[in-house]
């Protein structure tokens, strides 16, 4: 039996990716075979690719990035358990499971560490949990745990109408926020708008954070979310009011470099967080409750911008790169 896996030979664009034949492996002690239904296409599939991971101690710590090659690109998807190893194991053949916070993921199957994996509630289809059921929770920890949005506060979300961005501007209304929303295009604005957005910038019209600064009356943000990084960090901590919080949860235009720390007193007794979600695991329980009864409601809603065949990996990172994304991209099997 053989499977079929995009992989990498070296680092570089989008064309390195390789469609190639593989044996489908046999689960170990504690691990499971995933049949895969669906991949998603992440910022961190591209570092991966381009070989901006492997001196971060984070990622190799946590098995997001395989330095050696040749290497399967992927670090979430949905499917079906086939196999089980030896021991024991929450999951079950035939259980629908998320594969997430690993490597691999573009591929037909995928071995995976079974209790790592996540059970997909009966009532979310599998384009919903592919496109939006980790980032869900990120969006749900970062707006109702690392900074938890007030009513009447001031957010200023970048990348806004990409996947994890539309769920923030939409969890900030949903606990009574105003969101400023910073797309790159005049496409995008309707898509923010559709989110809840209040006011939207377009960063390649406008100065973000002078604009922040005159939509609250100089008064500033009360929180930045920011997946983008070094681009946008100076004019984070400008947007941001006396004591305000800046939430980082990505580095899509690189790392953000050592700064002076006494530039927070100078900016105003600022806040600083490097978000992770995985120090937020014990709030998954109550996401779901809240996620489920959301989507009921219809205050909630997951945008698949696109999808492709996995053969066409490729084509769904130039796309994600060139940024003409607006919601989530889906790789099918």
């Amino acid at each position: 039996m053989s499977m079929k896996a995009i992989r990498i030979h070296t680092f570089g664009s989008p064309e390195v990716m390789q469609l190639e034949e593989l044996p489908i492996p046999t689960p170990g002690p504690g691990e499971a075979l995933v049949r895969v239904l669906a991949a998603s296409v992440n910022f961190l599939d591209i570092q991966h690719r381009r070989g901006e991971l492997v001196q971060q101690a984070f990622y190799k710590k946590e098995g997001a990035v395989d330095s050696s090659f040749p290497a399967t690109i992927g670090s979430q998807c949905v499917g079906v358990v086939e196999a089980l190893g030896p021991g024991d194991s929450h999951a079950k053949v035939g259980d629908r499971v998320i594969c997430g916070g690993g490597s691999g993921t573009y591929a037909t199957h995928v071995l995976a560490p079974a209790k790592r994996l996540i059970p997909i509630p009966d009532e979310i289809n599998l384009e919903q949990a592919a496109a939006g059921l980790v980032q869900g929770f990120m969006a749900y920890a970062l707006t109702h745990a690392a900074y938890p949005v007030k009513a009447g506060d001031w957010c200023l979300i970048h990348a806004a109408a990409g996947g994890i961005g539309l769920l923030l501007c939409q969890m900030v209304k949903i606990r009574g926020g105003k969101v400023i929303a910073v797309v790159s295009s005049p496409e995008k604005v309707q898509a923010v708008r559709e989110a809840g957005a209040d006011e939207v910038i377009i960063s390649t019209q406008a100065d973000f954070a002078t604009e922040a600064r005159r939509i609250t009356n100089n008064c500033g943000v009360h929180v930045v979310y920011d997946g983008v990084g070094k681009d946008t960090f100076e004019g984070s901590l400008d947007s941001l009011a006396p004591r305000g919080y800046l939430e980082i949860f990505g580095q899509a235009s690189g790392f953000i470099p050592p700064f002076d720390l006494m530039t927070l007193q100078d900016k105003g007794s600022l806040y600083i967080n490097r978000f992770s979600a995985l120090y937020y695991t014990d709030l998954w329980p109550t996401y779901m409750e809240h996620f489920l009864a959301w989507m009921n409601e219809g205050k909630l809603s997951i945008k698949v911008d696109r999808t492709y065949s996995l053969a066409d990996a490729a084509k769904a990172h130039q796309a994600f790169e060139s940024r003409q994304v607006s919601g989530r991209i889906l790789l099918i099997p």
